[in-house]
């Protein structure tokens, strides 16, 4: 039994009991001492919630075929609740024993965001926003078209695949954590996100890495992702993983600091067009007070 193996067990098999396990006992006291918080922190944590349920159940479909509803995380909460859209048999064919244990790494680290933020809410005195509807199936066929990468593209029809997936998603994530730290002002919420900050950045340079090992085709299709990511946020706020020829595993501005997208920016990427109130991944929005 592997270390993450064990952490599941004794982590995630206890949370359907009403423990938090080991996904975080002293921050949960933090927030819980934080009740009837500035609603503005809890929108924030909420809208982080609608992502990570994206990632959470795009990890979880590719490592194990199953949502992470299979391990007993909750998604049910305000808004509107949704499905996933997602082929049969999503299980990835990894062919490479290293990638998969990344892989399934990552998936139980999205899959705790997922419950950790649930129970950080409610101990907050809030409600955690429902898993909103998510489009697994079509929506990467635009986002590949856009991108130059061809009319269509399967995410799980293999372990390159799956990695060029992960790069349209992570990057994502650490901007996105970035930009809502300014919008937060309890010190318990804040030192949370940047912890999940921190972990989404850890993933980010690991896709970006195995992006850049893999060869000239994968480092073109990043450069597509990229600068379509930048163009539906507006900004310079992206970078390939290879820029003026040299490996660019970590993307920085000129004083070394990660990106920052503000919550619109993130959307405009998640939804696939600038100023949507919908589209792409979360084809009927997402739930919360920060969804346009």
């Amino acid at each position: 039994m592997n270390r993450r193996t064990a952490l599941t067990r004794l982590g995630l098999g206890a949370l359907g009991m009403g423990s938090m396990g080991l996904l975080g006992t002293r921050a949960l006291a933090g927030f819980a001492s934080s009740a009837g918080a500035n609603p503005t922190d809890l929108a924030v944590l909420n809208f982080a919630l609608n992502l990570e349920y994206l990632e959470g159940e795009y990890y979880s479909y590719a490592t194990t075929g199953q949502s992470i509803t299979a391990q007993g995380i909750g998604i049910t909460g305000s808004g509107t609740p949704g499905g996933v859209s997602i082929k049969a048999s999503p299980q990835v064919p990894f062919q490479t024993a290293a990638i998969q244990q990344y892989a399934m790494e990552i998936a139980q680290d999205e899959a705790n965001h997922v419950a950790f933020l649930r129970a950080a809410i409610t101990a907050a005195g809030g409600t955690p926003v429902a898993r909103p509807a998510i489009d697994l199936q079509q929506s990467f066929n635009p986002a590949a078209a856009a991108a130059g990468l061809g009319s269509s593209f399967d995410p799980f029809a293999s372990e390159t695949n799956f990695i060029i997936g992960s790069f349209i998603f992570e990057d994502v994530g650490v901007t996105a954590y970035h930009g809502a730290a300014g919008l937060i002002t309890n010190k318990d919420y804040l030192g949370a996100a940047a912890g999940i900050m921190a972990v989404e950045a850890y993933h980010a340079s690991e896709v970006r890495l195995l992006l850049y090992q893999l060869g000239s085709a994968t480092q073109a299709a990043a450069a597509a992702i990229s600068a379509l990511r930048a163009t539906l946020s507006g900004a310079a706020d992206d970078q390939a993983v290879v820029v003026n020829g040299a490996a660019n595993i970590v993307p920085t501005d000129g004083n070394s600091i990660a990106f920052s997208r503000s919550t619109r920016q993130v959307l405009n990427v998640v939804y696939g067009a600038p100023n949507a109130s919908s589209g792409l991944f979360f084809p009927a929005g997402m739930n919360g007070a920060i969804t346009t």
